[in-house]
């Protein structure tokens, strides 16, 4: 994940240093209410790409008087401006992940529900290939891979229990 260079704002006395997501919202023009800001600051410290009702759930916990809509609204503002993307793991809810993580890609563990994030210079390599190929030039992509966990593999006839 690229660092955060922003430089960060005095914030008013009182009030912590803006979120990183914040301060995207108040570069590309956002009025940040107090309830953004919360939304904001529980998408900037989130470690997995949670849904609605899993941000709703967060910051309620912080804030009680937070509804539901007001983060559904929130979302669709901060996703219209480029901020957050929209992604469908399965699971029937869309989930999301801000846009200042940088380029990668995500392996879905089908049983859990676990997202595991991932760069790969091969796969980028391949798709520019193909993107050539077929007479394009690739100005982006996304790679999303639904997988289960591997079972071990049972050891070997002559390991177990000591038979030949």
């Amino acid at each position: 994940m690229p660092q955060d260079t922003h430089a960060s704002p005095a914030a008013p006395a009182g009030r912590p240093d803006p979120s990183r997501i914040e301060r995207l919202c108040v570069d590309r023009g956002l009025k940040m209410t107090g309830q953004r800001r919360l939304i904001a600051r529980v998408l900037s410290e989130a470690e997995d790409h949670p849904d609605v009702e899993e941000l709703y759930r967060r910051a309620s916990a912080l804030d009680s008087r937070i509804s539901v809509a007001t983060v559904y609204r929130t979302v669709r503002l901060l996703e219209e401006k480029g901020i957050v993307e929209r992604r469908d793991f399965g699971g029937g809810r869309a989930r999301f992940d801000p846009t200042d993580r940088g380029h990668h890609h995500h392996l879905i563990d089908v049983d859990t529900g676990k997202v595991i994030e991932f760069e790969d210079p091969e796969f980028e390599r391949v798709a520019r290939a193909i993107a050539e190929r077929l007479g394009f030039g690739l100005i982006g992509q996304r790679l999303e891979l639904f997988g289960r966990r591997a079972e071990p593999a049972a050891p070997p006839r002559a390991a177990r229990k000591g038979k030949a």
